[in-house]
């Protein structure tokens, strides 16, 4: 590789899934001010809202959030469609 046009701060990081409190070390140049230890080491911390750990798509689990009854008003909405 070419030296000098790299991150100097290409590192490992942790990354936690806020959802279901998930956590894995990759490596990143990411900037972030918090930390987290793992495993007896102290790590920078990434934190996310989803990843694949609670993505439905690897997991195979819908979710379904119901904001203001936006599914009932649907469903009451179309119900006289339904055979």
């Amino acid at each position: 590789m070419k030296q000098g046009i790299h991150p100097e701060n290409y590192r490992l990081i942790a990354f936690k899934d806020m959802s279901n409190d998930e956590v894995f070390l990759t490596k990143s140049a990411a900037e972030t001010k918090e930390t987290i230890d793992v495993d007896g080491t102290e790590y920078p911390l990434i934190k996310l809202e989803i990843s694949r750990t609670s993505h439905p798509f690897y997991t195979g689990k819908a979710k379904l959030v119901d904001t203001a009854g936006r599914i009932d008003k649907f469903k009451n909405k179309y119900a006289k469609f339904k055979k």
